[in-house]
This record gives C-alpha cells, sequence and structure tokens, in this order.
C-alpha cells in the first residue's frame, strides 16, 4: 500500500517531539508500509535535504534506546520531503497538489500539527484545492476548540470539506498500551464484570498528575488551562473507558456509542455541586526533584497576573443503573509530587466483617497508565504469626506489571494512532459527538470561572494540590491514594 503523509507543521515542536520518534519507530519496527513519503510542511525555506538535516538534528534529544543509528536514518530519510507553505496561500494549496499528484498514493494523511486556529482555513483551502478526495484523511489535534460553540464550529467546517469517516480526531491517551489493557481487561476477560457496579464499587479515582511545569509552553497553556489541557478530553475518556457498557462488537461505532452515552449520563452541574465539587488551583514556588522551582506566574509566557488553572479536582455521578450513587473523582495537575497516572477501583468492604480490619489498601484494583503500565490488586490476607490464638488479616498486593512481562519496548501512542490513520482505523480516534458532548459537560464549570473574581487557590509545587482537594473527598468519608 502506498502512502503520503502531509505534516503541516512539519518543523514544530509536536512534530520533531512525538510524531517523527513515533514515525521512525514504526519504521524500524517494519509496520510502516514501505511504499511511503513523509512530507513535512512549514513556512520555513528548505529543501529536502536541509529538513532531514533537521529532523536528523532533533533526534539528538529523544532517549538513547530511541535514537536511529546513522544507517537507520539514513534509511528512514528517503522517505522525507518538504513543501514550503504559507497556509493562507491558495496557490500554495495548489503546489501541494502537484506535488502529491507526482504518484497518486492509495492513501494521503493530512495531519494538521498546528494551532487549532489554523484547522478551517486549512480544511478549507484543502477542499477549494482538490484535496479532500475519499482517499484522503485528515488528522486534527487536540484542543480541537476553546468551548462548545468554536468546537461546533470547527467540525461543521471540517465537515463541508470531509466525511466524518475520513476525520481522525487524535487523543493520545487512547494510543497508550495501558488504556489498550484497560478495554483488554473489561471485555477481554469475565472476572470482573459481575463486580463492575454501583452494588459493589464504592468509589472511582482518576489521578493524572505531572510533576513538570509548563517548560516552554506557557503561551499556549496560559489561553488554555488544566480543564481544556487535560480534563475535557483524556480525564473523560478515561472514565469513558471504565464506565461504558459492553460494545457489541469491536468496530469503531459500536465503541464510540457506548463512551457517548456515558457523556450523555453524566450528572449536570448545578449552582450546588459547582461550589462544593470542582476544585481549581495554580502552582506556586516549590521544589522538584529536589530543586526549587519557579511558580506557574513566573514562567517564560505566562501572564503575571494570570487567573489560569495548572490543577483540577472534582467529582461527578454517572446517572443509569449500572453506576447511579458511585462518585468518580478526576484529578490533574501540573507540578505536583510525582508523574503518575492511574485508575483506582476501590470496592466495598465485607458487608459484615468478622476479622479486625487492619490499615493499608483492601479490596481495590488499580490500573497504572503511566510511567509505568500494570495493574494491581490490594487484598486482605490472613498472617503467618501463629503465635497469635486468633489469625490477623494483613494487607497483601498482586502486581502485575505489564512492561515486565511484554518488554518494555512496546508499541507507543502516537506510533499505534499513525499507523491506525494509515490504515483507516477509527477505533482510537474521537467522534464529533462524543467531543461536543465533552464540552457541554464542562461548559458549566468554565462559565463559572469566567465571572469568579477569587481565581485558583495556590499550591506549592511539588505537592498534590490545595488542600481543598483533598477535603472536597473526604467530605463523601474518602481520600486520595497517596492519603489513606
Amino acid at each position: 500500500m502506498s502512502f503520503d503523509l502531509v505534516l503541516f507543521g512539519g518543523t514544530g515542536d509536536l512534530a520533531w517531539r512525538k510524531l517523527m520518534p513515533a514515525l521512525f519507530q514504526a519504521f524500524r519496527h517494519g509496520t510502516l508500509p514501505e511504499d511511503g513519503r513523509i512530507i513535512g510542511v512549514a513556512r520555513d525555506a528548505l529543501s529536502d535535504e536541509q529538513y532531514r538535516m533537521l529532523i536528523r538534528s532533533r533526534f539528538d534529544e529523544v532517549e538513547l534506546a530511541k535514537r536511529p543509528s546513522p544507517e537507520e536514518f539514513d534509511r528512514f530519510a528517503a522517505l522525507l520531503h518538504f513543501v514550503r507553505m504559507d497556509l493562507s496561500q491558495p496557490a500554495d494549496y495548489a503546489q501541494l497538489a502537484a506535488t502529491l499528484r507526482e504518484r497518486n498514493a492509495d492513501t494521503v494523511v493530512m495531519y494538521l500539527a498546528t494551532a487549532p486556529a489554523l484547522f478551517t482555513r486549512a480544511c478549507e483551502q484543502l477542499a477549494q484545492a482538490g484535496l479532500n478526495t475519499p482517499n484522503t484523511r485528515i488528522v486534527l489535534e487536540k484542543p480541537l476548540g476553546h468551548d462548545l460553540a468554536s468546537n461546533h464550529q470547527i467540525n461543521e467546517t471540517v465537515r463541508r470539506a470531509f466525511g466524518e469517516r475520513q476525520i481522525f480526531r487524535i487523543d493520545h491517551y487512547l494510543g497508550k498500551p495501558s488504556v489498550q489493557n484497560l478495554f483488554a481487561l473489561r471485555f477481554g476477560n469475565s472476572l470482573f464484570e459481575p463486580l463492575w457496579r454501583r452494588e459493589t464499587i464504592a468509589n472511582i479515582q482518576i489521578t493524572i498528575a505531572e510533576d513538570l511545569g509548563v517548560e516552554k509552553r506557557g503561551n499556549f497553556y496560559d489561553s488554555t488551562g488544566a480543564l481544556r489541557d487535560m480534563v475535557q478530553n483524556h480525564a473523560l475518556q478515561l472514565l469513558c473507558a471504565v464506565a461504558m457498557e459492553p460494545p457489541i462488537n469491536a468496530h469503531a461505532d459500536a465503541i464510540r456509542d457506548e463512551k457517548l452515552k456515558v457523556l450523555r449520563s453524566l450528572k449536570p452541574w448545578t449552582a450546588q455541586s459547582l461550589a462544593q465539587h470542582v476544585i481549581r488551583g495554580q502552582y506556586a514556588e516549590g521544589t522538584a526533584a529536589g530543586e526549587p522551582v519557579a511558580g506557574y506566574r513566573q514562567e517564560a509566557g505566562v501572564n503575571p497576573d494570570s487567573r489560569t488553572e495548572t490543577f483540577v479536582a472534582l467529582r461527578t455521578e454517572i446517572a443509569n443503573w449500572r453506576w447511579a450513587g458511585v462518585p468518580f473523582y478526576l484529578r490533574t495537575g501540573k507540578r505536583l509530587a510525582s508523574r503518575d497516572a492511574h485508575i483506582v477501583i476501590n470496592f466495598r468492604p465485607a458487608p459484615h466483617a468478622i476479622f479486625k480490619s487492619p490499615l493499608g489498601a483492601a479490596n481495590q484494583l488499580v490500573i497504572n497508565l503511566q510511567p509505568r503500565d500494570g495493574l494491581e490488586l490490594h487484598l486482605l490476607a490472613q498472617g503467618a504469626d501463629n503465635r497469635r490464638q486468633q489469625a490477623a488479616l494483613s494487607p497483601v498486593q498482586l502486581d502485575l506489571d505489564f512492561d515486565k512481562r511484554f518488554g518494555s519496548e512496546r508499541v507507543g501512542a502516537y506510533e499505534r494512532l499513525l499507523l491506525d490513520v494509515i490504515h483507516g482505523r477509527l477505533n482510537l480516534f474521537v467522534r464529533s459527538d462524543e467531543q461536543e458532548e465533552a464540552w457541554r459537560w464542562v461548559e458549566p464549570i468554565l462559565e463559572l470561572w469566567e465571572g469568579d473574581s477569587d481565581g485558583p487557590r495556590p499550591y506549592a509545587a511539588g505537592t498534590w494540590g490545595p488542600s481543598a482537594s483533598s477535603a472536597m473527598i473526604a467530605r463523601d468519608g474518602y481520600c486520595w491514594t497517596e492519603e489513606c
């Protein structure tokens, strides 16, 4: 199968930090179709050879195990080409069309690794230049819009140029091996299904924590914030994966139909629930890895008076028969105590205790997403202390580390998703009605914050966020995993 992958924003941060390393790994693994071209598009005046040298220099910043040898890169570089383009100039699209007609590839992928503000213009111009043929696929990076209205507008514009089955809205969390294992855990095994409901589950916690600050993304982040950057997409997609009903099959729309049902079942916000169940914070000065670090407002590109949140914690419920009354706690933030993403399923305790309950985690399933991928099952077991007349129970942990079991050199998120785009597989991509429903649910939070003069609560860098987050979950009689 022949393919052309056109990478708009081909000299940008996403291209060299994520996309090119992922494409190289697919090339190294032999899964990238052989008859292909990767065409970088940007305003820079570069020849093909200059573009190849630029990409080669950027691989020096990739972790050592994933760097190509000189011989490997020479073979990979043969796929790389460059087209100079100004996305506002129709003539430049005509030049791109001429480049693509040189060989009429079976599949053409247009990857918009650009600012979202350019999505609508690019799609309109692609259509006018005849670059929206049936064998063309368009990839849209997040965030797709700033709110519900802008998201709807972008989707409408893109759909005028491309059919829904040609549109690949990417959420790289769905490509992570750990998230694939979450689907496998739920729908490939019958062990947990009888327990996966309100009668046996007390609460569910989803945490996506980063120990880094905004790094070089201050300008972008200050106009976005944690709610738009992480909750509206990544966290809600994880919630859907945990809470959705089993789909009738593994086809894309069957999976996405069930995720949409979850989003539509999220309890609507009220004035009371917004006040009690949504916490926002912003990191102040603190320490990271034992070193002092600046607060968010001192970061490059950030407004010194910024009211942008770098932390969000919230409580919600799903109003359906399976989950009625079970609280779901979502938490994400920057400059937290560690880089850690996990889902914790807290099961209800035994209905009648005949043993003395020891301290420690029990009746708990932890699904680790990063930095390691695996499952932890926390149980109570009888201790081996025969000196006591009554047998004692102790907390024990059964640990399945997928990286050790299957090897850490597995297919990465972007590698998997890029291959899925080339082959036309939509299972791991977000449909427009999912996206709009997620925006509809978070919009009351955005509206509340817009009129809130208090701003986000400060928290010291290197901690787990503002204390109000702990108080929120404690009102239900629970605690975050690191606090229990």
